[in-house]
């Protein structure tokens, strides 16, 4: 039996658009991700000779063939005909769920690199985030990591200079917001402000923090804030010590916010934790 180690690492939408439905129900986009250090650990044994089993240090999260992590590695091992003869996925979960940073789906692409390591990378880091697009649409970027322009479906990824160095804040309010219905809601919305993603490619190209701040922006913040005011009370909170700018990510809910040092995040983060427990300091990776 061999055991795999691997870290499974949050993103956060820098800019978020959504440009239309498609004719497979699905939506295109376009978005600037970036991964950050809040992380779960993934750890693999290959080889047990029992069946398939999953387990998560959380409880409420699925531990079947529906989990994201465990369609991974059946995906995998189905389209490169292997048989591991027996695997159990452990997943230590420190990604909050139901929050827009893609805890399932970066779960998912760590089993598609530990996998694809063990048996010695037959698979490209773009092959492999192809696959991935088979399992959700937010994995592929969690295989590839780092900076990136997400399109299409997310199976469209270009690799972007790196975010300059920076801290963030992230606050996960109690409440989580129903992706499928938060579609159904954009699409009866007129948007009133899209992201500029040129702008944001320029500021990052740059490595000009306070423009790639500036260019935050999602078009699905202002329906989601509209219908829970709370959403305000934090931005205001980390506004008020010192963000560059902060925003939703994702479908929500979490909000994140620039800082420009440790010092003013660890203050942001002190005014928070009274009324959220599920507060973190992060940086870009």
């Amino acid at each position: 039996m061999t055991t795999l180690f691997e870290p499974a690492y949050a993103k956060l939408n820098l800019t978020l658009d959504v440009l239309g439905k498609r004719e497979d129900g699905y939506h295109d986009l376009q978005s600037v991700m970036q991964t950050i250090s809040i992380r779960d650990d993934i750890e693999i044994d290959v080889g047990t000779g029992k069946p398939w089993r999953l387990l998560c240090s959380v409880e409420g999260l699925p531990t079947d063939e529906t989990n994201l992590a465990w369609k991974a590695a059946e995906v995998f091992c189905r389209t490169l005909k292997k048989d591991p003869q027996g695997l159990e996925i452990r997943i230590v979960k420190r990604i909050p769920f139901g929050a827009g940073m893609g805890g399932g789906s970066a779960d998912a692409a760590a089993v598609l690199r530990a996998l694809n390591r063990h048996y010695g990378e037959p698979l490209s880091v773009l092959a492999l985030a192809e696959l991935g697009a088979q399992v959700g649409s937010d994995v592929p970027f969690c295989v590839l990591c780092g900076t990136a322009m997400v399109e299409g479906r997310g199976e469209r990824l270009r690799k972007l200079p790196d975010m300059p160095d920076c801290v963030f804040v992230v606050c996960k309010p109690d409440f989580s917001v129903s992706t499928p219905e938060l579609y159904r809601k954009l699409d009866q919305t007129a948007i009133p402000l899209r992201p500029d993603n040129r702008a944001m490619e320029s500021a990052l190209l740059a490595g000009d923090l306070g423009a790639v701040a500036e260019n935050l922006c999602n078009v699905f913040d202002p329906v989601v804030t509209a219908e829970h005011l709370e959403l305000n009370y934090i931005k205001s909170i980390c506004h008020s010590y010192g963000a560059l700018n902060q925003q939703m990510t994702g479908s929500g809910s979490a909000i994140f916010a620039i800082m420009p040092s440790f010092e003013y995040a660890a203050v942001v983060c002190n005014m928070l934790k009274e009324n959220y427990p599920q507060v973190f300091i992060a940086k870009p990776v």
